[in-house]
């Protein structure tokens, strides 16, 4: 079993969100730490987080090539991406998102492009339960390469999900066929 928690990391004066990827062996492979953080209505996390700096990387796991998206990291394409052109055939997105925070079935939508745009499966594990202000729905799912949604947990339900996935529909994937091979990196510097 590949165990990737998610937790606060203190390091100096600096408080980072980070998601260790711990090995079936027990060997921590390293860690991911949130790249892009979030203010908005009761998700001030500007004056709590410090940016990450650990970059995209991806773990090469007992159950294959795990990457992370830490929460509002999977609303930036070219984080979804760098994972995809480092080899990601898993990428794990551990989130605390609000009933209501965004339009119904966004989270799906965006984890089912990803997924689809770079052949990997995605996995969103979302927080449970009432906190102040914020109801966290649950509803965590499974996307594969093809874009599917495969398994989903609850609303608002504390479960374990367990969902099938078979590695080699990452390389049958249209996005390693097609979308990757035809990709022109040269030309992106000037677009952004």
């Amino acid at each position: 079993m590949v165990i990737i928690p998610n937790l606060y990391e203190l390091d100096g004066e600096n408080t980072f969100d980070t998601s260790p990827v711990i090995d079936a062996d027990g060997t921590i492979l390293g860690k991911t730490r949130m790249m892009h953080i979030p203010d908005y209505e009761y998700f001030h996390e500007k004056t709590f987080y410090t940016p990450g700096n650990t970059g995209a990387p991806v773990y090469d796991t007992a159950v294959g090539k795990v990457g992370v998206a830490i929460c509002y990291d999977r609303h930036y394409p070219e984080f979804m991406r760098a994972l995809a052109v480092a080899g990601a055939e898993l990428v794990i997105t551990p989130q605390a998102g609000a009933a209501g925070e965004w339009t119904e079935g966004l989270y799906e939508a965006e984890m089912q492009i990803a997924a689809f745009q770079n052949g990997y499966f995605t996995a969103l594990c979302n927080r449970v339960g009432v906190e102040e202000h914020l109801d966290f729905s649950g509803e965590s799912f499974v996307c594969g390469p093809d874009g599917r949604l495969l398994a989903q947990a609850g609303r608002g339900t504390e479960e374990i999900l367990y969902c099938n996935i078979h590695l080699d529909e990452v390389r049958s994937s249209h996005a390693k066929k097609l979308f990757l091979p035809d990709r022109r990196p040269e030309l992106y510097g000037d677009w952004l």
